[in-house]
Parts: C-alpha cells; structure tokens; sequence
C-alpha cells in the first residue's frame, strides 16, 4: 500500500508505517484492491491527514467505517464527495450545525472545508468493500487510528474531540484530558441521534474552547 502522506503527518506517524501490523495490513489491502471493489479510491485513502495540516490541528472527530456506497467515500469521516445524497448521519450532523449557528443546511456534503481550518476526520477502519460494511476491520486499521489518537494527544495541545456514539468514546482513554477537550454525545445516526446527539452543541463548545486557547474558531 502506498503511503500517500504530507511530511509533517509523515514525520510524526512514520514509525508506525514499520511496524508488524501496518506491513501486514499493506498486504491486505493490496490484495482487496487488486480482486475487489474497496472504497475510497486509493489516492484518497490518507486524505484526511493530506487536508488537515498538522500546525493547524484543531478538532479530531472520529467515525468507524468508510460509507460503502459508490461515489460516497473520500477519505473523510461522515463525509461525501460533491453532488451526493446526505446519508442520513451527515444530515443529523449538519442539522445540529444549523441549530447551533442558524446556518442553513449546506447543498454539498463534503466536509473538506472543515478539514482545511484544521477538522481531521478519521475513520478508525479507512477502507471497506462495496457493499460490505465492516469488512476491512480487524486487519490493522484499528491499531494505526489508536496510535494517532495517542501520538496526536501527546504531542499537540488544546485539540478538540470529539467522541460520538459508544464506539468512538471507547477512545477516550486514548487521550489526555488535562490538555484536551474531550466532547461526547450520542451517535448522529438516525437510530440514536435524538437520545444526545442533536441538542449536543459540540459545535459552539469547540469554537469557545479554541478561542479560550488562542485558536481561530472553525466556520462549520
């Protein structure tokens, strides 16, 4: 698998592209591209690190799996390319960004805008199979997103994450709270959002905190 990585992500996470797992979970994902139909494309697989500068690090949001569908994933959480349908998460998502700032309901779902005022938005499993949710995990993708869950808490400072569902707050151990702002609510799926997720005020809880640091509020 080719790492496709900006140097300053590839200087703070290059250790882990030795290691055992990684080398392991390359193998694998050579293979799935090669005899099946995995999404995002492979340019695509690192895009949340190569959209998100590390100097800029503000927010880390975290979701499970690629979506699954054609033409959806691009390599960011909760996000989709331009053009596509809002699945149902990015809808609750950005319905709770409208009721928190009164912005209206964006016409694109790509969050890449997010990305570049310093969102990193990670997957702990970046690949799937058409089709198959769940598919690529437990190869190793779930070790590489804890480490830099672990890396990016113990060597930045005053980032904001935030955990949605009882599988992302699983990674609450991860992260050093003194130094952090660590922000957990229901999952924005259908099935959970209105038991915590919309009503949460993340979005605003983020911004105060970054301008209580010294840090530009991100325009959601």
């Amino acid at each position: 698998m080719k790492i496709d990585i900006t140097k300053d992500w590839n200087d703070l996470l290059k250790s882990e592209f030795t290691k055992d797992y990684f080398l392991q979970l390359s193998k694998f994902i050579e293979n799935e591209y090669s005899t099946q139909t995995v999404f995002p494309e492979q340019e695509n697989i690192f895009s949340a690190f190569n959209s998100c500068p590390i100097n800029n690090l503000k927010v880390v949001i975290i979701g499970q799996d690629p979506y699954h569908g054609k033409g959806q994933a691009h390599g960011l959480s909760f996000s989709v390319k331009d053009d596509m349908k809002f699945p149902p998460s990015l809808r609750n998502i950005l319905k709770e960004v409208d009721a928190e700032y009164n912005c209206g309901i964006p016409k694109s779902g790509n969050l890449t805008r997010w990305a570049e005022q310093g969102v990193l938005l990670i997957n702990a499993t970046f690949t799937v199979r058409e089709k198959q949710p769940g598919s690529h995990q437990k190869q190793g993708w779930e070790t590489f997103t804890d480490n830099v869950i672990k890396t990016i808490s113990s060597e930045t400072n005053n980032v904001v994450f935030m955990l949605w569902g009882a599988f992302a707050q699983k990674k609450e151990s991860l992260i050093d709270a003194s130094k952090h702002l660590v922000l957990k609510s229901a999952h924005p799926s259908p099935f959970s959002a209105h038991k915590g997720f919309l009503g949460n005020n993340h979005f605003v809880d983020a911004n105060n905190y970054l301008g209580m640091n010294g840090k530009g509020a991100i325009v959601w």
